[in-house]
């Protein structure tokens, strides 16, 4: 997935509320789009270096730019939740990424359920519906999801477990938006009834996927799988 070519590198300052950052971009005090609702309390501290997609100007937008990257511990990692689906989408249709070798995507936003889920792939085993979360927490080299409470995502996972009561396969993946993490595992400490939902949906056949990203100032693209752990953290 390639990035903005015009990404500016600024410094984190504060974040003003879920959704709104300040960041000072050469200068220059600006407020950012963040396009993510975890904590993120270690990734954005003040003065960290963070990167900014700038936005064209449209009618009811109060910003000019997104927060796309934040620099920790020598590396980059991404804090925009929109990547992981169009990162997973570009690995399928590239046709090489493990698990799910032979199958194209074929609609996004799928309704089912009460819900919509990020995509639903086709192949020589039929429909597949897939839901992808963004990862960016790693302890220890242990991938942490999520960071924060979410009923969203228990609700996801409980619309997967019922497609494949239908006879469908369904994933939940996990997509780890840098590169130090060699596990992942749900993170039971943050938001315990996700935990047991995603126990209750492997448990009916869901299956539980997470890959490993590279992520450059150029692009974001997966580097491999890594194994899905679901004991306690």
């Amino acid at each position: 997935m390639k990035l903005h070519p015009d990404l500016v590198e600024g410094r984190f300052v504060e974040r003003v509320n879920r959704f709104v950052v300040r960041v000072d971009l050469d200068g220059r005090d600006v407020l950012a789009h963040l396009p993510n609702t975890g904590r993120m309390t270690e990734l954005l501290v003040p003065g960290a270096i963070v990167y900014a997609t700038p936005v064209p100007d449209r009618p009811g937008r109060k910003t000019a730019y997104d927060l796309t990257l934040v620099e920790y511990a020598n590396m980059l990692v991404s804090v925009d939740s929109r990547m992981p689906t169009a990162v997973f989408r570009e690995a399928v249709d590239d046709g090489a990424l493990a698990g799910f070798e032979g199958y194209k995507v074929d609609r996004a936003e799928v309704p089912l359920g009460d819900s919509r889920i990020d995509l639903l792939l086709r192949g020589g085993e039929g429909m597949c519906y897939v839901e992808t979360k963004l990862v960016n927490l790693v302890v220890d080299g242990r991938a942490l999801f999520p960071d924060a409470p979410t009923e969203r995502g228990r609700r996801h996972l409980g619309e997967l477990a019922a497609a494949v009561a239908s006879g469908h396969r369904a994933c939940a993946v996990f997509v780890v938006q840098r590169s130090d993490a060699v596990e992942m595992m749900p993170h039971r400490e943050a938001d315990e009834l996700f935990g047991e939902a995603l126990d209750r949906a492997v448990a009916s056949g869901v299956e539980a996927r997470a890959y490993r990203c590279r992520v450059t100032l150029q692009e974001i693209r997966i580097e491999g799988s890594i194994p899905v752990r679901m004991g306690l953290v």
